[in-house]
């Protein structure tokens, strides 16, 4: 028999890969950045290695891997990925729904990521959403200082809606993600719509591929 679960008080929405479709378009600009110091990369292969990471993290990998990056690299690229998401980013598929149902069973939302606040406001701004989140319900690594795979981004989440670790649920696509919802004692649904969502069930999460399974899955 199925494991049951209470029906959140609190649903936690990773950004990029979750609400809105960014990562083809920012992995083609990290991509073709890197191309340009010394390190040859497909978008696939380019997500496969950073989705989920910090940027000062992307740079210490892609350094690893062979990438010659000056001093003021995240600078450089953070201006080339927000011109190329400038183009349009759409919302993923069944979001809108998925927010409204929500809405309508009165369980509160917000959305934590390691990108930016400058970037989520290019992003969510495009879809209407940035409204709807800032200023109350935008968690930001840059702006609290501590980033997935650690637990402390959804563990202030929860703090400032007054909510217990056990009665929140992440909604996340990658491996970084997984393991901070984990840490922080979140139930949590991996996001998997193009693939790897063995990896996600490895680390924790309980994997699904496409939004309209998601009211299910929160039994509302």
């Amino acid at each position: 028999m199925p494991k049951t679960f209470p029906t959140p008080k609190l649903v936690i929405f990773d950004c990029d890969g979750v609400l809105v479709d960014s990562e083809p378009a920012s992995n083609q600009a990290l991509a073709d950045n890197l191309s340009r110091h010394g390190l040859s990369l497909t978008v696939e292969q380019s997500m496969a290695h950073f989705v989920g990471g910090t940027m000062a993290g992307v740079m210490e990998k892609a350094k690893s891997l062979g990438a010659d990056l000056p001093g003021g690299w995240i600078e450089e690229i953070y201006a080339e990925t927000f011109a190329i998401l400038e183009h349009g980013v759409p919302l993923m598929p069944g979001i809108p729904g998925v927010l409204a149902r929500l809405d309508a069973c009165g369980i509160a939302v917000c959305v934590a990521s390691n990108g930016s606040e400058d970037k989520m406001r290019i992003t969510l701004g495009q879809n209407g959403l940035w409204e709807r989140f800032h200023p109350h319900a935008v968690f930001s690594a840059h702006s609290l200082g501590v980033a997935k795979p650690e637990p402390g981004l959804f563990l202030a989440a929860a703090s400032h809606f007054g909510v217990q670790a056990r009665d929140c649920l992440v909604i996340e696509d990658s491996g970084s993600g997984v393991t901070a919802a984990v840490r922080a004692g979140m139930r949590c649904l991996g996001y998997a719509p193009r693939g790897g969502g063995k990896k996600l069930a490895a680390l924790g999460a309980e994997v699904f591929t496409d939004m309209s399974e998601v009211p299910a899955l929160l039994s509302i």
